[in-house]
């Protein structure tokens, strides 16, 4: 379990074994983890498997190839990192999984101020899981949606966000991963399902 705030970059250095085997570079972070630790890498959780010195090594499941960008990196991106949350971490963003939902697109970014305003597709299947002001994690980036359209929403997107995380650089046509708030996903499961009981 993550909180979506990002205070820790890596950088994507090759694919092994074919796409089945991803590896990052995190000086910061390689001392503090211990082989089958979790860690959110653009939001998604994978699971350590080896370590040398500053890199980290974390096997790719067809799942996650499917529903994330991570076997898509360029070599040298950069990469949103979260280490786990424990019971005494402070709950600054929001509960994320580090379960992917799906893909989206950024359709537009504008300037707001010292930060940015971005416009992002998802797909009609996640719809019933996004509310205005409600939460949504963007390569691991807990964001608040300040606007909600039909197929897209826009987040605003603060200074000290912008400089811990990889989200500055991204623009209009780059793909990213969502994971909608959870207990959104458990509530309107719960509802479909009571629903379906009272017919």
């Amino acid at each position: 379990m993550f909180t979506g705030i990002i205070s820790h970059t890596g950088i994507f250095k090759e694919y092994r074994i074919g796409k089945q085997e991803m590896v990052i570079e995190t000086p910061e972070l390689a001392a503090r983890l211990e082989i089958g630790d979790s860690l959110a890498v653009n939001g998604v959780c994978l699971s350590l498997i080896w370590k040398e010195k500053s890199m980290l090594c974390f096997d790719l499941s067809k799942e996650t190839l499917s529903r994330t960008r991570l076997g898509s990196l360029r070599r040298g991106e950069p990469l949103n990192l979260e280490l786990s949350l424990t019971l005494s971490s402070p709950l600054s963003g929001h509960l994320v999984t580090g379960h992917i939902d799906s893909t989206g697109k950024v359709i537009t970014v504008q300037k707001k101020g010292k930060g940015i305003r971005m416009t992002i597709s998802f797909p009609a299947d996640l719809s019933p899981y996004f509310i205005p002001k409600g939460s949504v994690a963007i390569n691991g980036v807990s964001l608040t949606i300040v606007k909600l359209h039909s197929s897209s929403f826009d987040a605003e997107i603060i200074p000290i966000t912008l400089k811990n995380s990889n989200l500055s650089l991204l623009k209009p046509g780059n793909m990213v991963n969502i994971e909608c708030d959870i207990l959104g996903k458990y509530v309107y499961n719960w509802l479909y399902k009571t629903k379906g009981k009272s017919k």
